[in-house]
């Protein structure tokens, strides 16, 4: 008799994920392709192609996706999206972390809309790679590892220095430049579990991490995509991190790689904080 298969069977290729493809390539060719200001209207279909090619994949992988359970709910993920990375414009706002050039051709009012635009696929894709991570059976049957955040008193610590980071990144941005990508996360995700919403903290102090690896590997996949198509954009982003300005890869430096970590846990922290306010069911492990 034949035996069960410990993966899930693939399903066909979805028609969206024929979109995505195209998509992705076209606008991939348009952004490094043209010469002049392109960027600013072919960086949002260029990574909305990224994102509808990996839900599809994560169809084909399980049979079922984010957008096709949900789509009404997955489109709002743009709307919520693009107000999330806005906070971390207003804390760059005083560290200057990074900058855009050229902007000088841009309104005010073009500059925001073109921003916002772009702003607003940052959580889907961090959070549609993430469960493409999910799918992989290595990452599903990890067994449990270290309880964190089992003790009251470590959830308080997190939240308390979540706010101390923050303090010392607006305080003395000159040293803060790894604090940008972890205070949001250590006060939000306490509050999460306070409240009853989806928390990280939950899952880790019954030693599951399968979600914090999916997230990390996430938040990596898409940090590297992001450097990458900067890198011939206009316009473009640029670094000024002190100390640690150097090895680059793309205009990334290489250690600052390590904060696409903690920004995927901050973002999906954000995300379950509001994720009652979304239609339907969207997280599925």
């Amino acid at each position: 008799m034949p035996t069960a298969k410990s993966t899930p069977a693939r399903s066909t290729w979805p028609a969206h994920g024929w979109v995505g493809i195209i998509l992705t390539a076209l606008f991939w060719y348009l952004n490094w392709g043209l010469t002049g200001l392109r960027s600013h209207w072919a960086f949002f279909p260029l990574w909305l192609g990224y994102i509808l090619t990996t839900d599809a994949l994560i169809f084909y992988r399980k049979g079922n996706s984010w957008f096709t359970r949900n789509p009404k709910g997955f489109a709002l993920l743009f709307l919520f999206s693009a107000p999330f990375w806005w906070v971390f414009e207003a804390l760059n706002a005083r560290t200057e972390y990074w900058l855009y050039t050229p902007i000088e051709s841009f309104s005010n009012l073009e500059y925001y809309l073109y921003c916002t635009l772009n702003f607003s696929i940052v959580l889907p894709a961090v959070l549609s790679t993430a469960q493409l991570f999910l799918t992989f059976t290595w990452l599903r049957k990890l067994k449990p590892g270290w309880k964190l955040g089992s003790r009251p008193a470590t959830v308080w610590l997190f939240f308390l220095a979540g706010w101390a980071m923050l303090a010392a990144t607006l305080i003395w941005p000159q040293y803060g430049m790894a604090f940008i990508w972890m205070s949001l996360f250590f006060i939000m995700d306490p509050i999460n579990l306070w409240l009853g919403k989806p928390s990280l903290i939950k899952r880790t102090a019954e030693g599951d991490w399968r979600l914090v690896l999916a997230l990390w590997l996430g938040g990596l996949t898409c940090g590297f995509f992001w450097e990458m198509w900067n890198y011939y954009s206009s316009p473009k982003w640029l670094y000024q991190v002190p100390y640690v300005d150097f090895w680059h890869v793309f205009e990334m430096p290489l250690l600052g790689y390590l904060g696409y970590l903690p920004f995927a846990l901050e973002l999906y922290a954000m995300y379950a904080f509001f994720e009652g306010w979304l239609p339907g069911k969207h997280w599925a492990n």
